[in-house]
């Protein structure tokens, strides 16, 4: 089957200050609850490690040498005790600076519609933006403005996965963001479209930028 392997678009070499957003890094961000799903057409043995450029502070289950799972059409994976797990989750600190040469600009207030609206735009599904959406809005929505970028080569760079056996599809969504006092101009992203098909992966994480 032919592979589609697709990240979120944006451009990596513009630096942040072309865009007129004043973004500052601390020295290490949170890369915060990545999580992966996986979507095999029939029932599959998967073996999934993370490559990262960092140190893990917390994985679900536990990493290990890696995450082996049987895994379902539907999403639902059961480890070798036979707990079920809805994905698998981890989450690490590094010293990655985040590009936001392109981005959104969003206030607080509409951040539960935008997020919803572009993470489908993206390729997620329902019960998948939901969760991204649950996580995120506490610390967003209470924000003046919140500066978005979704990450492509900066994060995937920095968190390498190596799944077996090798996914049709894989989506990688990682949202880089920062509170703002007041808005700014920014180059909106565009992402190009996602199909599923075959076995599927798709991760979701983020980071607040310090």
């Amino acid at each position: 089957m032919k592979k589609r392997w697709i990240v979120v678009a944006a451009i990596v070499l513009a630096g942040a200050a072309l865009c007129g957003c004043d973004v500052s890094f601390a020295d290490e961000d949170v890369a915060a609850k990545p999580v992966i799903y996986l979507y095999p057409e029939e029932e599959t043995e998967v073996s999934v490690t993370l490559d990262y450029d960092g140190e893990l502070t917390a994985t679900y289950p536990a990493y290990k040498d890696g995450w082996q799972v049987t895994a379902y059409p539907d999403g639902t994976l059961l480890d070798k005790e036979g707990n079920e797990y809805s994905y698998l989750f981890w989450e690490g600190v590094s010293d990655t600076e985040y590009d936001f040469s392109q981005g959104f600009c969003v206030a607080g207030e509409d951040t539960a519609d935008f997020l919803r609206e572009t993470l489908a735009a993206i390729g997620l599904t329902p019960r998948e933006y939901n969760e991204f959406i649950v996580y995120w809005l506490p610390q967003m929505q209470g924000n003046p403005y919140n500066l978005i970028s979704f990450q492509t080569g900066r994060y995937t760079d920095a968190a390498r996965l190596s799944i077996d056996p090798e996914p049709d599809s894989l989506l990688r969504v990682f949202m880089a963001w920062q509170p703002l006092d007041a808005p700014c101009e920014i180059e909106p992203q565009t992402f190009p479209p996602f199909q599923r098909e075959g076995f599927t992966v798709v991760e979701w994480g983020g980071t607040k930028v310090q």
